[in-house]
């Protein structure tokens, strides 16, 4: 495939997981925007088909594939059919993630193993069987969402930023090994953003004022603001950055 402008995704073939909604959903959308076809993963067939709806409905060409992406054998046979169909895979977002809340004495080793399971393992084994066909085709661009809790400590979510803090040292290790083959490997940190998943959070007053306390901007992020650092990481205007730890926060971890 000849070289893109800067920020094309034309004829690029895209899988991102947790995409039916939040940030996965607004990721999948820069990157179609930008001209990619994208396969939107999740484990409900309903959601999922509403949010490839929403883009086809644009003009977009949006796929779907419902799967768990705990499930090893299972992820890696989708792989090998986005291939099979569309004839390559040149990006992958591992986006699909599980938070778990309890104070320390109330983890148990199923809730550790859960957050590994889902937030680390899964990520790292959907890299593995997508480098197969981008090793093959000399580029490739993998991308993990992480968190800010990785920069930042939060009480009662142990599992969850061990995980987290495990994927940016896999990035790291991908990006080592994957660069030869003009493969680049990357993490999105994102801070507080406004999506279904925090509307709890939203709702409580004095956490928000909080949050936007801390937060340089001022606010909290919306999910389009997610979509550029995606589209960047994933088109020729990223090539040269590889291994690295971004956090699309608002300023929160840069400032006191």
């Amino acid at each position: 495939m000849a070289d893109l402008p800067l920020f094309s995704l034309d004829g690029r073939v895209a899988l991102i997981t947790g995409a039916s909604r939040g940030l996965g959903f607004a990721m999948a959308e820069g990157l179609a925007e930008a001209g990619a076809t994208v396969v939107l993963n999740g484990r409900d067939a309903d959601t999922l088909d509403a949010a490839a709806r929403k883009l086809r409905e644009r003009g977009l060409r949006a796929e779907t594939a419902v799967f768990d992406v705990t499930e090893q054998k299972i992820s890696h046979a989708v792989v090998e059919a986005i291939v099979r169909q569309l004839g390559r895979l040149d990006i992958v977002i591992a986006n699909a993630g599980l938070i778990h809340r309890a104070a320390l004495a109330d983890w148990t080793h199923a809730d550790w193993d859960r957050m590994l399971a889902t937030n680390v393992t899964s990520c790292f084994f959907l890299a593995q069987s997508a480098a197969v066909a981008m090793r093959l085709q000399g580029y490739g661009r993998i991308i993990f969402t992480t968190s800010i809790t990785t920069l930042r400590g939060r009480a009662s979510v142990h599992g969850y930023v061990a995980a987290k803090s495990a994927l940016a040292g896999v990035a790291r290790s991908l990006a080592a090994e994957l660069g030869e083959f003009g493969i680049t490997c990357n993490c999105i940190a994102p801070g507080y953003f406004e999506t279904e998943l925090t509307v709890p959070l939203l709702q409580d007053e004095a956490f928000v004022s909080f949050v936007n306390s801390r937060v340089a901007l001022r606010r909290w992020g919306r999910p389009r603001e997610i979509a550029g650092l995606a589209v960047f990481l994933a088109s020729e205007a990223g090539s040269y950055v590889t291994g690295q730890h971004i956090a699309v926060d608002g300023g929160l971890t840069t400032t006191l």
